[in-house]
């Protein structure tokens, strides 16, 4: 791939003016040949295994950050999820695996390593059990470790039972964090169509498909969106997406060029290059914004769904174009506490849950980092993910759920976090029961549409 000077000159601008960064750099490394019968011998494998690898990442990023001047925002680790190379182990066996995932994520100095992680789409094994029953304990006694469970596929369709085994887990999750706002929730991820080589946490994690290594990139850039919206003026809609899409090119080959020269650097293939507009709560930085500078006066007013998809077209077709390596979720996310313009919008009670629900039809993810009453029952729960499942069952398109039900908190409370997870006002929940639906429990068959052959 060549890259013009005056797209270097460019992307420099990016750079300084317009918030551009380079969200994740995530090194997927499987662990399929670590299990041993003895769980010493086992945890000692994957420590090896993921420091010899992963040593060197952090370095390696800052060498290409300073050669070209961008930022890369996060180094992370994603890992075969854990259910399947240690199927055998018991839920005490994987706490203690968690603490060394733990360990080795704090020597090396990433930011988080994902894969604490069970693929439940049809049915559990004695491991996937285990697992869910370890998640809440392992992430209320780590720090860098995320977590993940897929319950349904458009193939498969949504298995209920699991379903409501993780309503239970995040209501544990929220309470054994309590002390901390229930953080444990913002590292724990349900989905529907989970991918193989997803870098953003806490949902990624390295598909048995994959590669024994491998680099994955996650770009962002609201901010640079933003100021080429703005800088367009009042032009008509399919003008408009044309200069998104412009915009979105320029990212993408950004992007794809850092993650190739960390690649490069380790000595291993390069994955993808995962086209998602990633918001943070830096002012400027806002999905939210984007969708205010496209016409909507506020998010959660009419239109705002169909400025999403717009949006989120264009992000798509750029990246395509831009690369043949477009993988991972590719969209605009829109989580609530990583974004000050969505903050604000439920704020001032014009952004509703019922409106995100819809928006996710849309975009990438789903229902992302949003806090809820601590008192929400885990049946309400499970019907709120069971909902986020079917739009991406339907839809064939991977949807997530990451609710912090805040342990004590209530409408009009917020959870504060700081740094990149930001700070969610806890919205309010529909108190109608789903209790009758969810308790039936079995499976939502699989639609029409899954078959495809």
């Amino acid at each position: 791939m060549n890259y013009e000077f005056d797209e270097i000159l460019s992307t420099i601008k990016m750079t300084e003016i317009e918030h551009f960064d380079i969200r994740t750099v995530t090194l997927g490394i499987s662990l399929l040949d670590c299990y041993d019968r003895n769980l010493d011998v086992a945890k000692q494998k994957v420590y090896d295994k993921i420091y010899k690898y992963g040593k060197n990442h952090v370095k390696y990023a800052k060498e290409v950050e300073d050669r070209y001047g961008i930022s890369i925002a996060n180094k992370r680790i994603s890992i075969t999820p854990i259910s399947i190379p240690f199927a055998g182990l018991n839920r005490y066996e994987f706490i203690e695996m968690a603490k060394v995932l733990d360990k080795v994520a704090e020597d090396i100095g990433i930011d988080y390593l994902a894969g604490f992680s069970a693929l439940v789409q049809k049915g559990f094994t004695n491991g996937d059990r285990e697992l869910i029953e370890a998640i809440p304990i392992a992430l209320s006694q780590t720090k860098r470790l995320c977590s993940s469970i897929n319950i349904g596929t458009t193939k498969a369709g949504i298995n209920m039972d699991a379903v409501n085994k993780v309503a239970d887990l995040v209501k544990k999750t929220a309470e054994l964090t309590k002390e901390q706002d229930s953080i444990g929730c913002a590292k724990f991820v349900v989905f529907m169509n989970a991918v193989e080589d997803n870098p953003f946490v806490a949902g990624a994690f390295h598909g048995v498909s994959e590669p024994e290594v491998v680099l994955n990139v996650g770009i962002s850039g609201p901010g640079v969106v933003l100021d080429a919206i703005k800088s367009a003026g009042n032009v008509d809609l399919q003008t408009l997406s044309d200069v998104i899409k412009k915009t979105i090119f320029k990212i993408t080959r950004a992007g794809e060029l850092i993650g190739r020269e960390v690649a490069e650097k380790h000595g291993i293939p390069f994955g993808i290059v995962d086209v998602s507009l990633a918001p943070t709560p830096a002012e400027g930085d806002s999905i939210a914004d984007i969708l205010k500078a496209m016409g909507v006066e506020d998010v959660g007013a009419p239109g705002t769904t169909a400025a999403l998809a717009m949006l989120n077209d264009a992000v798509k077709k750029a990246g395509m174009m831009a690369s043949n390596s477009v993988g991972g979720l590719s969209g605009a996310f829109i989580p609530v506490s990583e974004d000050q313009g969505m903050i604000a919008a439920v704020q001032k009670g014009n952004l509703s849950l019922e409106k995100l629900e819809a928006m996710t039809s849309v975009c990438s993810v789903g229902l992302d980092m949003i806090a809820i009453p601590g008192d929400t029952p885990a049946s309400t729960i499970a019907g709120i993910i069971a909902d986020e499942a079917a739009i991406g069952m339907v839809n064939d398109k991977t949807t997530a759920v990451r609710l912090i039900p805040a342990w004590g908190k209530k409408v009009g409370d917020v959870v504060d976090y700081g740094g990149l997870l930001g700070l969610a006002p806890i919205m309010e929940v529909r108190t109608i029961s789903s209790q009758g639906f969810v308790s039936r429990g079995g499976k939502i068959p699989a639609p029409k549409r899954s078959l495809t052959n």
